[in-house]
């Protein structure tokens, strides 16, 4: 024990001949160590009171004093509003009962693909509110000022636009970063770029902004000359990404309006035929829909090379453009598109001819 002291406090040599005196010199050297000194142990920490942990994520029911949170928002609530496939669902992967806003927290029900409104809006008032909100136009100075202030890639204002389109938790993303900044810059990239008209329609009519900049896949949405961050809208957030419903199949084993030959002979066409263009995962795809278009001039088929692009978007892509051109896919396979620009268009040409 002598030996765990420390150099500060040596102990005295043993004098037998006084032993009560090396005692009492010995006690009062252990009387100015600490209280909590216990060598060779280092000296324990105080026992930590337990912090109050917030029931964030407990059960609403069971608390009697919450209740849903309402949103005043004139639109269904869905996880994507840019990317809504055209046909309806014929299934579902999950029960609809399980809202991604969690379990009553929000005053609509979840029907599994949107939270529908409570009542109709009024068009006219909303109307009247946006433009009160974004106030009188922006001069050429001031758009100018905004544009240089914001279209580079370094600006700390942006908001990526990915394959989901304009999601809804998208929206919260803008509203806090208008607290701040009068507008910010969005970055698109992969299948929605396809048909950014409809990407533009919705941020404007989603946020209540105004898109003052557009060039190829860069975007810049504007917040209004009122617009004040502290009567922001109530935007509840989506928890998870729901399961996406079972649409019906794409591709049908026969083409409308061919037989079975006729559809086989036009995939084989289309496979041994060359690419009309080679996209990229994630890439910006503004081009791809005028150029089927004015490849479907001179070909009856053609095909589109998404090697490395991936299955799920080979087939959002081939969606896109049976809407957008109009065509119909005829094939998808190893990340090869093949589209058929149908009969009817083929019948009109040879009447012109």
């Amino acid at each position: 024990m002598l030996k765990l002291l420390s150099s500060s406090h040596k102990t005295p040599t043993l004098n037998p001949h006084k032993p009560l005196l090396f005692l009492s010199r010995l006690l009062t050297q252990f009387s100015h160590l600490p209280s909590d000194y216990d060598p060779p142990f280092s000296p324990t920490s105080k026992p930590q009171t337990p912090k109050n942990i917030t029931t964030q994520n407990a059960d609403p029911k069971k608390d009697p004093t919450h209740q849903p949170l309402k949103s005043d928002l004139p639109f269904d609530f869905s996880y994507s509003y840019s990317e809504i496939p055209s046909a309806e669902p014929i299934s579902f992967r999950e029960s609809p009962k399980f809202s991604p806003f969690g379990p009553g927290r929000l005053d609509r029900k979840w029907t599994g693909t949107a939270a529908p409104a409570q009542q109709e809006p009024d068009l006219n008032q909303l109307a009247e509110q946006r433009k009160r909100v974004l106030g009188d136009p922006l001069t050429e100075e001031e758009v100018a000022e905004l544009v240089e202030r914001y279209r580079h890639s370094d600006c700390s204002r942006q908001i990526n636009l990915g394959k989901g389109g304009v999601t809804h938790n998208m929206l919260d993303d803008i509203h806090n970063h208008w607290k701040r900044a009068e507008a910010v810059r969005i970055k698109c990239l992969g299948v929605p770029t396809l048909d950014m008209d409809n990407v533009c329609f919705h941020l404007e009519d989603k946020s209540g902004g105004a898109i003052i900049y557009r060039h190829i896949n860069v975007l810049i949405l504007y917040r209004g000359r009122n617009y004040d961050p502290k009567n922001r809208p109530v935007i509840p957030v989506m928890l998870w990404k729901p399961y996406p419903p079972i649409y019906p199949k794409l591709v049908k084993n026969v083409a409308d309006g061919l037989t079975f030959e006729e559809t086989k002979e036009l995939r084989n066409r289309g496979l041994n035929s060359l690419p009309i263009m080679k996209l990229t995962r994630n890439g910006v795809y503004v081009n791809v829909v005028e150029s089927v278009k004015e490849a479907f001039m001179t070909e009856e088929v053609v095909r589109l090379d998404c090697t490395h692009v991936g299955t799920s978007d080979c087939k959002r892509i081939g969606a896109k453009l049976r809407d957008l051109v109009p065509c119909i896919p005829i094939l998808f396979k190893d990340e090869q598109i093949i589209l058929w620009r149908g009969k009817q268009d083929h019948e009109q040409d040879s009447q012109v001819q």
